[in-house]
């Protein structure tokens, strides 16, 4: 006979493994609502952007004779494919600045950190940028550009370093911004001219040889130059081009903004 003094089991307690894990569903979930439900026009600015950036360059191309420019590579597909790198880091480091600012309600809960947020968009912003990029290589090979990777390992590995240097660069730029308000408003006015420099628009070949090596002190055209090189195996990178030195500096800085955010942990959530 079933006893009926009998006392109910306590519940477990979850280990903070399985609470940090919710915490993150539940933020990847509201931010991807409101990043691709909130405004109608979000999916058509994620196409829209790159598409309007290729047909300019495009246009230019014809006065300046772009495919003389590079080695091994055609230009227009060449120029995607470093666009789409560069707006994966770029949009890692600026999505990161934002995210402590839109989620300050939800700091409230002890459970949320200010590093949860900047950890989940910048994955989210991944994903989104993968899929982007996935629809512009389809595009392409449908276009008949040669959009194809002849080395897709690469490729791949090349991907995701510029997705953590993204990482290492919103996790810091989330601390400082929130912290000095006027470095957000710096960091948004170099976005344009770290494109140029960054290789994205013209190969950094054809700039003479002592700028290059300050040039190449930027880990992005390393992370650039190694995608390009999965994408088109002939193609001669930039002199001077090291992974090494790209994951020392994202490492470095990935490190650095942990750090950041625990020591200023709580000024983060009462700013």
């Amino acid at each position: 006979m079933e006893n009926i003094n009998a006392q109910p089991q306590p519940r477990r307690a979850r280990t903070s493994w399985q609470v940090t894990r919710s915490v993150w569903y539940g933020m990847f979930l509201r931010e991807a609502i409101s990043r691709t439900m909130s405004d109608r026009m979000g999916w058509f600015w994620m196409l829209a952007e790159p598409v309007a950036f290729v047909a300019i360059m495009a246009g230019i191309r014809s006065f300046i004779s772009g495919d003389q420019l590079i080695a091994n590579a055609p230009f227009i597909p060449w120029m995607i494919v470093g666009m789409m790198g560069f707006f994966l880091v770029r949009e890692g480091m600026m999505r990161g600045m934002g995210a402590i600012e839109g989620n300050k309600a939800l700091f409230a809960y002890r459970q949320v950190q200010p590093v949860d947020p900047v950890l989940v968009r910048n994955f989210l912003e991944g994903m989104l940028r993968s899929l982007v990029f996935l629809i512009f290589i389809g595009g392409g090979l449908m276009l008949g550009l040669e959009l194809y990777p002849d080395n897709a390992i690469r490729a791949m590995w090349a991907w995701l370093s510029l997705w953590a240097l993204g990482l290492g660069l919103g996790l810091v730029t989330s601390v400082a911004s929130a912290l000095v308000p006027e470095v957000g408003k710096i960091i948004r006015m170099i976005s344009l001219p770290l494109l140029i420099v960054s290789g994205v628009i013209l190969p950094l070949n054809s700039l003479p040889h002592w700028l290059l090596e300050y040039l190449m002190l930027n880990p992005i055209p390393h992370g650039l130059e190694t995608l390009r090189l999965g994408f088109f195996e002939k193609y001669q990178v930039v002199h001077g081009t090291s992974m090494l030195y790209f994951w020392l500096f994202t490492l470095t800085l990935i490190a650095l903004g942990l750090l950041m955010h625990l020591r200023f942990s709580d000024r983060l959530k009462a700013n």
